[in-house]
């Protein structure tokens, strides 16, 4: 066999390994879901009318706001999905299973591309069930095109890509689970920043700058301009480079902690 078709099957092994681990426990994932569907609804049908009030004006409604608030969440859903790729890592490195692989006749780059495909599928899976809560209290894209509906589903797959890389590298460097899940609670904690509530204008001057010149704002903007279809401006190119940025950056810092050797 070649050297790519012992990539692609050792991938494929330790991909199947690790969707085992999640079928086979699914309270992190559940746990980590709640969250996202939690604040989504507490902003709908708590603050909903009052934001979308002050969002769109005196006409607005709540079922504006959810038009708003949702592509935010997903994001967010991403983000906080993640999390328990940083876990599973750290956990397979204290409990030594990556010590033993390290002997075994396997491609290395197999074990964490394992980790990185088994988590984008999780949040897929995360932003379908989410968005189907989205959907269920009234979130409605009639004007997006399919070519924009694409475009969406794109973007949400780079960014789970992206933010996994980072998540994996958060992993490997954390002594236990419970270092490894505050070590990447800035991917969850990055969209309460965000324009995923409210728009940056409406934000204070001196706050402003941190929830605009960061990676969630200008890819939350692009998928609500894709799915409402409006205009995204310079957004999509931003968020663009925001994942291809992050995904280098996460992979390049995994490779480089996991290489090392062993103390």
């Amino acid at each position: 066999m070649s050297s790519l078709s012992l990539a692609v099957r050792d991938s494929s092994t330790m991909l199947r390994r690790n969707l085992l681990h999640a079928r086979r426990y699914p309270s992190l994932t559940l746990n980590l879901l709640l969250t996202p569907v939690m604040l989504l609804l507490l902003f709908v049908y708590i603050f909903g009318d009052a934001l979308s009030a002050g969002i769109g004006g005196a006409g607005a409604d709540r079922g504006e706001y959810v038009a708003y608030i949702v592509p935010g969440i997903l994001l967010m859903t991403i983000g906080g999905t993640t999390i328990g790729s940083a876990v599973s890592v750290s956990t397979d490195m204290a409990e030594g299973i990556i010590a033993r692989f390290r002997t075994m006749a396997i491609h290395r780059g197999s074990i964490l591309v394992g980790h990185v495909v088994g988590s984008v599928l999780q949040c897929v899976l995360s932003v379908v069930v989410v968005g189907a809560v989205g959907v269920a209290i009234g979130f409605r894209s009639k004007d997006a095109t399919v070519v924009e509906w694409l475009l969406a589903f794109a973007l949400l797959v780079m960014f789970s890509l992206a933010l996994t890389w980072i998540a994996v590298g958060m992993g490997l460097i954390s002594p236990n689970a419970e270092a490894a899940s505050n070590n990447a609670m800035p991917l969850i904690f990055l969209p309460l920043i965000s324009s995923t509530f409210v728009p940056v204008d409406a934000m204070p001057g001196w706050f402003r700058p941190i929830a605009e010149y960061q990676p969630f704002t200008p890819a939350i903007e692009t998928l609500r301009g894709l799915l409402r279809g409006t205009e995204i401006g310079y957004n999509g190119w931003l968020a663009a480079a925001w994942c291809l940025g992050l995904a280098v950056l996460g992979y390049f810092w995994s490779a480089s902690v996991f290489n090392r050797d062993p103390k």
